[in-house]
């Protein structure tokens, strides 16, 4: 990540919750419009795997007593 992403998400975490609502918002509609490359079956399989244990995580901390 380059110095000014990394400067541009600082400043982001600096703003009142509603601004940050409203920058990520208009971040948001900005992205429906750029072109991504479509993900390959092992980019897929990872990130189920990353949600899966996350859920199995979620899981074990709420039977937890």
């Amino acid at each position: 990540m380059t110095a000014l992403a990394q400067e541009i998400l600082s400043t982001f975490d600096k703003l009142p919750d509603s601004e940050q609502l409203e920058v990520a918002l208009e971040i948001l509609r900005r992205l429906v419009n750029l072109d991504f490359p479509p993900l390959t079956d092992e980019d897929l399989a990872l990130n189920a795997e990353e949600v899966f244990l996350a859920l199995d995580q979620q899981e074990a901390n709420y039977e937890q007593p």
